[in-house]
C-alpha cells in the first residue's frame, strides 16, 4: 500500500521559513509605521487601531507568500486553495452559526456555574467595527495558510485524516509564542485545528472554516470578554474569573479550557457524521 501518494508535502516544509521571514518583515514595516518596538512590546498593550494595522500587514505578507508558492511551486491556481463559488453563503452562515453557538453556550454555562462573573459592559461602535475587521483578517490569513495551503497539500500526499492531524499539530505549534500560553491551551488549539480542518474537508473550501474561525474569535473576545489565544482585545462584556482554572481557560482564554475541548469535539463529531453521510450518498449514486 502506498502511504505517500505525492511529493506535495515537501512544499509544506518549503513554505515555513519564507513565510516567517516575509511576515516578520511586513510586521517590522507595520511597527515602523506605528512607532512601536514589536520585539519588546506585548500585543495586549497595543490599541485596537494598532492591532488592526499589524494584522493587516500580517495578512498581506501571508497572502503574498501563499500566492507565490501556489503559482510558482505548486503550479496551481490560487482559487484551488478553496475559494470556490459554490455554496459560499450557506457555508459562511453555517460556520458563523456554529462558532457563535459554541461560544455562547459555553459563556452561559460558565456564568451559571460561577466559573466567570459579569463585571460590566461597554459599547464603542468604532472599536466593534475594528474588531470585526481584525478577526476577519486573522481568520482569513490563518485559514489561507493552514487549511488552504498546508492541509490542501498534505491531503494530496496522505490520507485526509493523517493530513488533518499533521496540519492541526502545525497549527498548534504556531501558537507556542502566544501570551499566557499553557499546555492545555496548545492542546485546545490542536483540537481547533482538527475542527477547522474537518470544516475544510466537509465543505471542500475555505469559506466555512474562515467563518467558523472568525465567529469563534469574535464571540469569544469581542462579545464575551475572554482573551483570544492569550491576547486581550476590546470586548462589549467584561468578565472576571473567581479563580482561573481548566474550566474557564484563565488568561489564555476559553480555548485553554476543558470545556472548549469538549464542545469542539462535539462539533467535530457532527461535521464528520455529515461528511460520511455525504460520501455515502455519492458512493450510492455512483453504484446505482
Amino acid at each position: 500500500m502506498q502511504i505517500i501518494k505525492s511529493p506535495d508535502w515537501k512544499n509544506v516544509l518549503k513554505i515555513i521559513i519564507p513565510f516567517f521571514i516575509v511576515v516578520a518583515l511586513f510586521q517590522y514595516g507595520a511597527s515602523k509605521i506605528l512607532g512601536v518596538d514589536i520585539v519588546h512590546t506585548s500585543m495586549s498593550t497595543l490599541s485596537s487601531e494598532q492591532l488592526l494595522i499589524m494584522e493587516f500587514f500580517t495578512t498581506l505578507g501571508t497572502v503574498l507568500v501563499v500566492w507565490w508558492f501556489r503559482k510558482k511551486i505548486d503550479k496551481r491556481s490560487f482559487i484551488s486553495l478553496g475559494f470556490y463559488k459554490a455554496n459560499i453563503l450557506s457555508n459562511f452562515l453555517w460556520g458563523t452559526f456554529l462558532g457563535s453557538l459554541i461560544i455562547s453556550c459555553a459563556f452561559v454555562g460558565l456564568l451559571l456555574t460561577n466559573q466567570i462573573r459579569f463585571v460590566s459592559s461597554t459599547f464603542n461602535f468604532l472599536s466593534l467595527l475594528e474588531s470585526v475587521v481584525l478577526f476577519i483578517l486573522v481568520a482569513f490569513s490563518e485559514e489561507l495558510l493552514m487549511r488552504g495551503y498546508v492541509l490542501c497539500n498534505l491531503m494530496l500526499a496522505f490520507n485526509k485524516y493523517v493530513a488533518l492531524l499533521i496540519s492541526a499539530l502545525l497549527f498548534s505549534l504556531m501558537h507556542l509564542g502566544n501570551e499566557n500560553v499553557s499546555l492545555l491551551g496548545i492542546f485546545g488549539i490542536f483540537i481547533a485545528g482538527i475542527f477547522l480542518g474537518v470544516g475544510y474537508i466537509y465543505s471542500k473550501g475555505l469559506w466555512l472554516p474562515i467563518a467558523l474561525h472568525f465567529s469563534w474569535n469574535f464571540f469569544q473576545g469581542t462579545i464575551f470578554g475572554f482573551n483570544v489565544s492569550g491576547n486581550h482585545v476590546y470586548s462589549i462584556i467584561n468578565i472576571d474569573f473567581l479563580q482561573p482554572n481548566i474550566w474557564n481557560g484563565g488568561n489564555f482564554g476559553f480555548e485553554g479550557s476543558v470545556l472548549s475541548i469538549l464542545f469542539q469535539s462535539v462539533g467535530i463529531y457532527f461535521l464528520v457524521l455529515k461528511l460520511k453521510e455525504r460520501e455515502s450518498k455519492i458512493a450510492n449514486r455512483l453504484a446505482a
